[in-house]
């Protein structure tokens, strides 16, 4: 059976299930019209609102509610037609009111699923709970001074919606794949940037262990995790935890936990809470969001192409692979690279070397320079005039890396084929110079000649010197050629 950890009692099976909070992409906050910018100086971007001053009541930002819709319908989930507000009792320093709005009882988003590729040939299913909104807490600052600490409260009342997830996960791997792929849908659509950085989204993680097939174990939940890395991170080391104290007779308590990747633990923050611990009861300021399905239906109409139905379509109209497509799929904007360098002026290209050339040279450049695809310094125009080039025979494919990066750099922006001829970096195709460095080179190297005619796979060192005492420019397949009718190889 996949998936399963060893133990010193035989094989253990961690169930996962994911709580995410995405900040929802609106410029003003959930229930005022402050500022939802990042990276304000403290306190800046704050409300009467949302600083809970006495007689300052709520009202909904719609764009939130609009927002979250969208993402029920890609998440292919079930649209509450009405839901309610609730409030969520608790303290923090950083959050004002003493209490979260939420949603409990009656989320917007109910039950839906998400399918998640591990690898090309396996995907699996994950289970959507449901989906609320609510209002984020401030921020408290405990490096500011030696004595105090301090409160930041733009953040505070920031729309979040919270994506609750099956325990259907189980493995870190799952998990991980899980929350990329929640991230590009969300990317997608528009509803969240997916920022983990910036904490835009994170995720509280919840890990149980049990033997195959034995019932549900006692879960634990990791709070505000903040990297895809540290997600995975956090589920293997919890679950070894778990398992550790069970064989040592110990019994899970279930808590709510910290993860320090610095050490590689997990460590216990509070008693875990129970939805009675927190005291909900409806938000009297607060009616409940009603609204009919010519709303739903308007918001479905506007969805972008999913990145599931895009992938089937990278498949069915350019040949693709899957693999090539759902890395192609992974990011919108790359996506939308690939098909205007497909497309470009109205010609067929073979997607095959388009996409190649975007998952290898241009994304290792883009990678190294923490740039995006799109944003690397070559147009999708210029993308398809070097493809172009190749097909046509005017430079071969080693030419053809030399002139990416001097489009990516010192050229950038220049005409590839105005380039090409300015560095006199044409192909050459001339077959009698060919045959010519090919005698040359045969001759340099009689003994190696000789072998090669009784030894095939030497061909390869020879293509290479002639490439070499051409620049790199004859045409590889003519200098093959060639070499195959002089050392009798055809």
């Amino acid at each position: 059976m996949a998936n399963l950890i060893n133990g010193a009692t035989g094989d253990w099976e961690v169930v996962v299930g994911l709580e995410v909070h995405a900040q929802v992409t609106s410029k003003a906050k959930l229930f005022s019209g402050a500022s939802t910018a990042f990276g304000a100086e403290p306190n800046t971007h704050v409300s009467l609102v949302d600083a809970a001053m006495p007689g300052m009541l709520p009202v909904i930002n719609v764009e939130c509610v609009r927002q979250a819709v969208r993402t029920g319908l890609g998440l292919k989930a079930q649209i509450n037609k009405r839901s309610s507000f609730d409030r969520k009792n608790y303290f923090y320093p950083d959050l004002p009111q003493g209490y979260q709005i939420s949603q409990y009882k009656s989320p917007v988003v109910g039950e839906g699923e998400i399918q998640v590729d591990l690898t090309p040939e396996r995907s699996f299913r994950v289970g959507i709970e449901r989906l609320h909104l609510e209002q984020d807490a401030g921020k408290s600052l405990h490096d500011q001074s030696a004595t105090m600490s301090f409160v930041d409260l733009n953040r505070s009342g920031v729309a979040l919606m919270e994506i609750v997830s099956k325990p259907d996960m189980r493995s870190a791997e799952e998990a991980k794949a899980y929350v990329t792929k929640l991230r590009t849908i969300l990317r997608y659509i528009g509803s969240c940037d997916g920022d983990m950085e910036k904490g835009n989204l994170r995720a509280d993680v919840n890990v149980s262990v049990r033997k195959p097939g034995a019932p549900l174990g006692t879960r634990c939940e990791i709070k505000n995790v903040n990297s895809i890395r540290f997600i995975g991170q956090a589920i293997e080391v919890e679950a070894r935890r778990q398992i550790a104290i069970i064989e040592d007779g110990g019994v899970i308590e279930q808590e709510t936990r910290l993860y320090d990747p610095g050490r590689g633990e997990t460590r216990s923050m509070r008693s875990k809470e129970e939805a009675h611990d927190y005291r909900y009861f409806p938000d009297p300021d607060l009616l409940p969001l009603e609204f009919d399905d010519a709303f739903i239906d308007a918001l479905r109409a506007d969805l972008p192409e999913l990145p599931d139905d895009k992938k089937a379509r990278f498949m069915r109209d350019y040949g693709l692979s899957a693999y090539d497509s759902a890395i192609l799929c992974a990011e919108r904007e790359i996506a939308a690279y690939f098909e205007d360098t497909a497309r470009h002026g109205g010609q067929k290209r073979d997607a095959k070397i388009v996409a190649n050339w975007i998952m290898g040279d241009l994304s290792a450049f883009a990678n190294a320079n923490s740039l995006a695809v799109a944003d690397a310094g070559l147009s999708p125009a210029g993308l398809a005039t070097l493809v172009d080039l190749i097909g046509e025979g005017v430079i071969s494919g080693k030419i053809a890396k030399d002139v990416l990066l001097l489009l990516l750099g010192p050229e950038r922006g220049a005409d590839p084929r105005a380039l090409v001829q300015a560095r006199g970096l044409v192909q050459v195709n001339d077959t009698g110079a060919i045959e010519a460095a090919v005698d040359a080179v045969i001759a340099a190297n009689a003994d190696k000649a000789e072998q090669a005619r009784t030894k095939p796979g030497m061909l390869g060192w020879f293509v290479g010197q002639v490439m070499k005492t051409t620049g790199g420019k004859a045409n590889p397949q003519s200098v093959s050629d060639a070499l195959k009718r002089k050392l009798g190889l055809d």
